[in-house]
């Protein structure tokens, strides 16, 4: 899917290499689910494999050339993941300079989680030759499952080695889990004169619910920023992007999202609330929300992305709920994946979304890029062609237009539809 575009934003290659200074690799280590819990040493041979017959990358690193400035949120589950408390320490002085992260087991629920999270900041640590607490380390997978860390130990060396300034296409596939297509955005922008670049990688396709912060993000950028705006800045924008993204409505117990700044772009630090800060703003939300989108697109078994905008509430909290409300219907979710414009499943999500507005004043469109289709006026129903609905939801990204009255509040969401594909996926997840 192509990204949406921005003012003063140019989008361009490299990921989480777009920005100077760093590098990023991924490997094939062979954390095979079945070595889970039979034999660890069998999975840390595949390391050793000749790489024309090594499997998809399941071990990734991105290393800065120098300590940079850091932020990041995390899942709001209250289980979590080991190495979302190993992360939250070595963050305590908002400095990191590298992240270390595998797919396929979630090192989470598991007796020596913290253990393993925290030697594999060791070995990170040990092959760059730095500080363990400048390591981020973060897991996605099965959960419940021992993590072997023999495949690891065996594999950063090589990880490590490998890193390159155009490592990004490697480390992208290496967090993939049900994914289908990697997920990578980056912009260039300018401040003050000084080209900036702003990039990241995004991990999502089940589990997903907008609730902090829905899946595995990494952001890096060469803009030199205090570190407690880049917090500031992380929280607001991902209240904007990936905290309206709904899949299956399910908030998973390792989602974090990180961004590193090594301020390499030379740019004058950012260290007030001045234009240049809305300005990184906006290249973090170009970023962010053409990730969303494509994580929504990605969804377990998805055929259509849906994008809900809402308008005319009172304010933006009360739009974001409405919107919010409208794509994790199951229902509607459904219709639209049957390509349905049966609109009364829209009004009732709006109907039982818990905010105030008169549902006498609420509008309902549905548009693609084949046309526009009121649906709905008042709150209640209007002659339509069902040709023409049809044809409209046929397309791969279905907006649905929802006004409920006449006030400034508007907001974005974005889901997908629900398949026979999502219940088959989730029913053998662990085979």
């Amino acid at each position: 899917m192509q990204v949406k575009e921005f003012k003063n934003m140019t989008f361009v290659e490299g990921g989480v290499c777009a920005a100077k200074g760093f590098k990023a690799n991924g490997v094939h280590c062979g954390i095979s689910r079945k070595a889970l819990a039979e034999k660890p040493e069998d999975s840390a041979a595949e390391a050793n494999l000749p790489a024309e017959t090594k499997k998809k990358n399941d071990l990734a690193m991105i290393c800065a050339d120098k300590p940079c400035t850091a932020a990041a949120m995390y899942t709001t589950n209250k289980v979590k993941g080991a190495p979302i408390a190993v992360t939250k320490k070595h963050l305590k002085d908002g400095m990191a300079q590298a992240v270390i992260v595998n797919s396929v087991n979630a090192n989470t629920c598991n007796a020596d989680g913290v253990e393993k999270a925290e030697k594999m900041c060791e070995l990170a640590a040990e092959a760059l030759g730095l500080d363990k607490e400048s390591i981020i380390v973060a897991s996605t997978g099965v959960i419940g499952q021992p993590l072997p860390i023999e495949p690891i130990i065996a594999g950063v060396p090589g990880l490590a080695e490998g890193l390159s300034y155009e490592g990004n296409t490697a480390a992208v596939e290496a967090i993939m889990t049900t994914d289908t297509v990697p997920k990578e955005v980056a912009v260039a922008f300018t401040l003050g004169g000084k080209t900036c670049h702003l990039g990241g990688m995004l991990k999502g396709s089940g589990m997903i619910h907008p609730n902090m912060a829905t899946t595995l993000t990494f952001l890096t950028t060469d803009c030199a920023i205090d570190a407690a705006l880049l917090q500031e800045a992380l929280r607001e924008v991902v209240g904007l992007t990936l905290n309206r993204v709904s899949v299956d409505g399910d908030t998973s117990t390792n989602d974090m999202v990180c961004i590193m700044a090594d301020g390499m772009a030379e740019n004058d630090l950012i260290a007030k609330e001045n234009e240049d800060y809305e300005l990184f703003k906006d290249a973090l939300y170009a970023v962010l929300m053409n990730l969303a989108r494509m994580m929504a697109r990605d969804g377990e078994g998805a055929t259509k992305l849906i994008e809900c905008l809402c308008t005319g509430a009172d304010d933006d909290r009360t739009a974001e709920i409405v919107a919010k409300s409208v794509i994790t219907s199951s229902l509607f979710k459904a219709a639209i994946f049957g390509e349905d414009a049966n609109w009364g499943r829209i009004l009732c999500a709006v109907g039982y979304a818990p905010a105030d507005f008169d549902i006498q004043k609420v509008d309902v469109c549905l548009a693609s890029a084949k046309g526009k289709l009121i649906v709905c006026k008042n709150g209640a129903g209007v002659d339509f062609s069902e040709d023409f609905a049809k044809e409209v939801l046929s397309e791969e990204e279905i907006e649905v237009l929802v006004s409920i009255g006449d006030g400034p509040g508007t907001a974005i969401a974005w889901g997908c539809d629900l398949t026979y594909d999502y219940v088959r996926i989730n029913g053998d997840y662990r085979s």
